[in-house]
């Protein structure tokens, strides 16, 4: 018989992932979601449309991509949730990102209940869920990666092991505080080259070739700062501000001053307060139009 799996939120990375988990596991996978069109649009693919209750009453691990910890916990722990239904289930992988010391804490809560929780949280794009070349930095006991290990691989091209429950959080936070700060940095330089004469397309040619060479500006300076265009349905000013504020509590956790994640967070709020809350997050590079003195 095939090993069962579980799969909870198949939004914007969930779908990708769900869908290279049921084609390369070789496992059954149930899923859910919201919007269960996003579980029947996977059929294809060998996906099948479950629930909660089902899915924690035959798969023996879960995989969660929610929005937070909020409805981490509530899937959880909520009362037609998976403690509450658990039947087979003995490992739940949270692939969202989520604030550290509440993933530490559920962990806990489900481990008194003969649960383990697995912290491994996704970095990369959302066409990189879909190719199944996600970077996933995962927080668990050595026997706990062994064992999931080959499930992310479907997932992800690098998996890594990076301490116990909640080093994967850490990990993630710090790899998007560094992203999104470099891009406020980039739309920052590309503001003042523009207003200097110099065109965004020849600024972002010579960055590429120089020592700003970055994975941010690939990403993000020819296609989308160069040409002022920052489309809905990607990874949003919105999100992008949440995952600051993870980053900047834990740094208020540990005691390190981060004033210059602080002054990026201040500009994303500032695009979403003028309505840019689902564009692309290097959307901040409207806000230097502002004539202030920290608008850049």
């Amino acid at each position: 018989m095939k090993t069962t799996l579980g799969f909870i939120g198949l939004g914007a990375m969930g779908g990708g992932m769900c869908m290279n988990l049921a084609q390369k596991s070789g496992c059954e996978v149930l899923a859910t979601d919201l919007d269960m069109q996003n579980v029947y649009a996977l059929s294809s693919y060998g996906v099948i449309a479950s629930n909660i209750a089902e899915i924690a009453s035959r798969a023996d691990t879960v995989f969660l991509s929610l929005p937070s910890i909020n409805e981490v916990e509530q899937v959880c722990l909520g009362e037609q949730g998976l403690l509450a239904n658990a039947g087979s289930l003995k490992t739940i992988v949270d692939m969202s990102t989520s604030e550290v010391e509440r993933v530490r804490a559920l962990a806990s809560t489900l481990q008194e209940r003969g649960v383990s929780l697995i912290d491994a949280p996704v970095a990369r794009s959302r066409a990189a869920a879909k190719s199944g070349t996600l970077l996933i930095t995962v927080g668990a006991r050595q026997d706990q990666f062994d064992q999931v290990k080959p499930y992310l691989d479907c997932m992800g091209s690098d998996v890594l092991l990076c301490g116990p429950t909640g080093a994967g959080q850490v990990v993630k936070a710090m790899n998007n505080m560094v992203l999104i700060n470099t891009v406020h940095a980039l739309a920052a330089a590309f503001a003042i080259s523009e207003r200097s004469g110099v065109s965004k397309d020849l600024l972002s040619q010579v960055l590429g070739l120089g020592s700003a060479a970055s994975f941010a500006l690939k990403l993000t300076g020819a296609d989308y700062l160069a040409k002022d265009t920052f489309p809905e349905k990607m990874f949003s000013a919105s999100y992008a501000l949440k995952d600051l504020k993870l980053a900047l509590g834990l740094s208020a956790s540990v005691e390190v001053d981060n004033e210059l994640t602080a002054v990026t967070a201040r500009k994303l709020q500032q695009a979403i307060d003028v309505g840019y809350a689902d564009n692309y997050y290097p959307v901040m590079y409207k806000m230097m139009s502002l004539n202030s003195a920290d608008s850049l």
